[in-house]
């Protein structure tokens, strides 16, 4: 069984912590972000240290102390340094670009792919073939990057579609041509 609900989150300089009833808000120099806390948990701020408890023994509590401690970890992080995905687009005559918030995306159909990119993260396309999402929000930005993976999952014959940039495509062999009898 894991324990990381018991381990503090270490607050660096330049972040605030705001501990509320029921809510935590956390301020950096890349935005704000704000948690809503189930009254099973409780959250205290004693210095640079931020802690996780529970109000309650059971299976529910202890699981969702775990998990609310993993969520302003990741808001922690989030506000400081962000996160990114990075996608890459391969095929003959697969290309992409950013006009406003519209990603268009040529993909091989009749006609381009148009996706709306919410404000809430933030889409460059620093070359023809490159998609990178960022943001201060994990969750949103894998979100984002995970519709547009969808638009044209890579195929294993050739690799052609949208992929991640460490992600790696299991290759199938073509059709054989044997002797035919």
């Amino acid at each position: 069984m894991s324990r990381i609900g018991k381990l503090p989150i270490t607050v660096p300089a330049g972040v605030t912590v705001d501990v509320a009833p029921g809510a935590v808000t956390v301020k950096g120099p890349k935005g704000e972000r704000k948690l809503t806390i189930r009254p099973e948990i409780s959250v205290s701020l004693e210095g640079t240290k931020l802690t996780v408890d529970k109000k309650s023994d059971g299976r529910f509590a202890h699981a969702m102390r775990g998990t609310t401690r993993a969520l302003l970890a990741n808001m922690v992080t989030g506000v400081t340094q962000g996160y990114t995905k990075k996608l890459e687009v391969s095929g003959v005559g697969y290309e992409v670009d950013l006009k406003g918030s519209t990603l268009v995306l040529k993909l091989g159909f009749n006609l381009p792919v148009k996706y709306q990119v919410p404000p809430t993260v933030k889409v460059e396309c620093p070359t023809l073939t490159t998609i990178v999402v960022s943001g201060i929000d994990n969750q949103q930005v894998g979100q984002v990057a995970s519709a547009i993976r969808k638009l044209r999952k890579p195929e294993p014959y050739k690799g052609k579609g949208i992929k991640y940039d460490n992600e790696v495509i299991k290759r199938k062999a073509g059709k054989a041509f044997g002797s035919g009898g």
